[in-house]
């Protein structure tokens, strides 16, 4: 998907391109770096302001972005195995837990950015 979120910075649109799942109606990426142990950008975007806009093969959707927390997190990180088979080894190489993020369907008459 190419996300596009507000830069809490600039204000400005930023574009990047995640990989995801579908988790019924909400898209469910990870707030990786390269593996890197810096947060991505996008999600320190998606933090300041949680509005965005996700573009899939089939249109554009708002979405608003939360962290899984708990159960939901270990479930969520469990499909993530199974599309991922070394997402565990590739993970451990972060200081910090990965992210994982549910953007979930925002009302398109609902006021929003980008």
């Amino acid at each position: 998907m190419r996300l596009t979120t507000i830069g809490r910075r600039t204000g400005r649109p930023r574009s990047v391109i995640l990989a995801y799942f579908h988790d019924g109606p909400d898209l469910v990426a990870l707030a990786m770096n390269g593996w890197g142990a810096p947060e991505p950008a996008w999600w320190l975007n998606l933090q300041a302001t949680p509005v965005a806009t996700a573009q899939l093969a089939d249109g554009r959707r708002a979405v608003r972005a939360r962290e899984a927390l708990g159960g939901e997190r270990d479930r969520l990180w469990e499909r993530w195995r199974e599309l991922e088979q070394h997402i565990d080894a590739h993970a451990a190489r972060r200081p910090t837990a990965t992210a994982v993020v549910v953007l979930e369907p925002v009302d398109s008459s609902a006021d929003r950015r980008p």
